[in-house]
């Protein structure tokens, strides 16, 4: 296996620029994901990647070689496309197979190399069916398995499960991080599914705009976000925000809304006092209070999940979003009074977008 390191890569497409001077540095053996928004860039990287797209500015390396220059077939890379890319006409086992023989291997070791990723992927009693006779998923397997016979330094994934439908999804993205726990390939992954991000990586990459928000664990992007994008974009439901101004008394703050309305807030710096910051506060960390520890909310709607309940209600004229584990018996129209931990809560600075 190899490391991949992206040095200030930069993409444009004539005189608009798409990638913006991205540094990113995947480890032997991680599994790296790319998450953000369409349009991010995520799926142009991991073509430049690829070597099927060039870059404008900058360096790839894959393990010790740059390869900027190097064309795809020569980087020492295997893809799972998101549409499975398998040929129609061939049996599973020649789809599997097909690189191999287009490098001359000898027969046995295409069948043995073959046979070893249909049974890691359990795809054995398939390998005389046509690409036709299989499910979604199980072609998906397939496109894994021609991945797996290459040996390849590194594996490339673009959105391969933007396919499926819903419960599959989940199957697949739990046989996919199994099988990189069980083979250790450095592997590199594009979603715009951030639960996809949370439950499979290694670390995380978020994306806006051709430009890189955070890198980090999944769990510490998701308790200590950079900035306010990456706050809204990790989470579901995503994080809520209530912009104010920021009053310190000693050890207590508030954040006074625009409806005159008070909130608890953390406390940071005096030198916030009397400036305007966003508090946010995720939907999981609220609760219900009373005696007048928390603030006045009006119920609007009402969601079961079965595990949860999802309430969306009114405070202090915005509309957030609060998750119960007990099953309240909440009535649209019902008053109710929305506490927080407060060392749970993020305040932002509304003119950088960035954590205070």
């Amino acid at each position: 296996m190899a490391s991949v390191t992206i040095r200030n890569v930069e993409k444009s497409f004539g005189a608009m620029k798409v990638i913006h001077g991205v540094d990113i540095d995947v480890q032997d053996h991680e599994f790296v994901v790319l998450v953000g928004p369409s349009g991010c860039g995520k799926s142009t990287l991991l073509r430049m990647i690829a070597g099927l797209e060039t870059i404008s500015g900058g360096e790839i390396v894959i393990g010790d070689k740059v390869v900027n220059d190097v064309p795809p077939r020569d980087r020492d890379i295997a893809m799972v496309f998101q549409n499975y890319a398998l040929y129609p006409h061939m049996s599973i086992f020649d789809n599997m197979g097909f690189s191999l023989k287009l490098r001359k291997r000898p027969k046995a070791e295409i069948e043995a190399k073959v046979k070893d990723a249909a049974d890691i992927l359990n795809l054995t009693s398939y390998l005389d069916r046509s690409p036709a006779q299989l499910s979604g998923g199980q072609r998906q397997r397939v496109a894994m398995g021609r991945a797996l016979v290459r040996d390849a330094q590194v594996f490339l994934f673009d959105e391969p499960l933007s396919n499926l439908d819903a419960k599959l999804r989940v199957v697949m993205r739990t046989e996919i991080k199994a099988l990189h726990q069980r083979l250790k390939t450095t592997s590199v992954y594009v979603t715009h599914d951030q639960i996809e991000a949370m439950t499979m990586a290694d670390r995380i990459v978020v994306m806006n705009a051709g430009r890189v928000e955070q890198v980090g664990a999944p769990l510490e992007l998701y308790d200590s976000p950079a900035n306010l994008f990456v706050a809204g974009f990790l989470g579901s439901p995503s994080m809520n925000f209530i912009e104010g101004r920021y009053l310190r008394d000693g050890d207590t703050a508030q954040v006074i809304c625009a409806n005159g309305t008070a909130l608890p807030a953390p406390v940071v710096s005096s030198a916030w006092n009397e400036k305007q910051v966003v508090l946010g506060v995720r939907p999981e960390h609220m609760h219900l209070a009373d005696g007048g520890e928390g603030a006045a909310a009006t119920v609007d709607v009402v969601e079961p999940t079965g595990a949860n309940i999802e309430v969306l209600a009114d405070l202090a004229g915005e509309r957030v979003c609060a998750v119960f584990s007990e099953r309240h018996p909440f009535r649209p129209g019902e008053k109710i009074e929305l506490g927080w931990d407060l060392n749970k809560v993020h305040l932002f600075d509304p003119d950088s977008g960035n954590r205070i």
